[in-house]
């Protein structure tokens, strides 16, 4: 089988044990590729809708093998828990079957630019957001996942290929793309006023490279709703990859033609 190679591969928002996870894709994805450094950017298991209600289905089994194998033929895989697995950041600095616990990471490109990497929730913004307004914004969502799951499954009937009807929703809704823009100007505002030539997250679902101003936004966007990855390729390159039946490249940043000397800035805790 012929394999994709790059340096390496963030994945976030994969949500194992919710129902809307698109496991399937996301294993075609890990057998297909392989890389040096796998980052695990947070929400891979969701424990929160486990609990809420419990769900799981045997692909969610294989993706957590295919994850334990890809660490075990030698890739480095770093684990930085989000806020839908935030139980596991308690275990941040051990390792467990080859797979390395972190609050967040800063990765080194190979054309030398500093990347600070964290799951993103610590830039949602405004944390007094009364309790009733967050589980409206949670059943929304549910019922924007539930129909993008339903349309899905006609179009599967029908031998369409997937398409993403949940983000193409929000993505009409006013008050989403606003929350959206303003999510990524805090994370840029962020890595720029802490010395970093860019910031990797995910968190919400919504895939993107972006210039802000030589600060690079980079968010490898989710495995619900569109099925996305970032790569990164071997001369520094970073492309943004939809995967699914239909595989395109939705974004890519260009190299730096020369490797950066300056002072390497620390990584910053991330709230538990």
């Amino acid at each position: 089988m012929s394999r994709l190679h790059y340096r390496s591969i963030f994945i976030s928002d994969v949500h194992l044990g919710l129902r809307d996870c698109q496991a399937a894709y996301l294993l075609d994805f890990l057998r297909a590729t392989r890389c040096e450094h796998m980052y695990l950017v947070g929400d891979i298991v969701d424990f929160e809708n486990i609990e809420r209600t419990p769900y799981w289905h045997a692909l969610h089994s294989e993706v957590l093998a295919e994850l334990l194998a890809i660490a075990a033929r030698g890739t480095r895989v770093t684990y930085i828990p989000g806020n839908h697995d935030a139980t596991l950041r308690r275990y941040a600095g051990q390792r467990f079957a080859g797979i390395d616990i972190a609050l967040n990471a800063m990765h080194i490109g190979a054309d030398g630019r500093r990347y600070r990497v964290s799951h993103g929730d610590e830039f949602d913004g405004d944390h007094d957001t009364p309790r009733w307004l967050v589980r409206l914004a949670d059943v929304l969502q549910g019922f924007i996942c539930g129909a993008n799951r339903v349309g899905n499954r006609l179009r599967r009937a029908f031998g369409l290929p997937y398409r993403p009807f949940s983000l193409q929703i929000k993505m009409a809704i006013g008050a989403a793309r606003k929350f959206i823009r303003d999510f990524e100007t805090r994370v840029g505002t962020n890595a720029r006023e802490h010395g970093y030539d860019g910031h990797i997250c995910g968190h919400i679902h919504y895939g993107r490279i972006e210039d802000q101003d030589g600060v690079l936004y980079l968010n490898d966007g989710d495995w619900v709703e569109h099925c996305t990855a970032l790569v990164e390729h071997h001369d520094g390159r970073m492309e943004l990859l939809h995967w699914t039946e239909a595989r395109e490249t939705l974004a890519t940043s260009a190299a730096l033609p020369e490797l950066l000397s300056e002072p390497l800035p620390q990584p910053l805790p991330v709230a538990a």
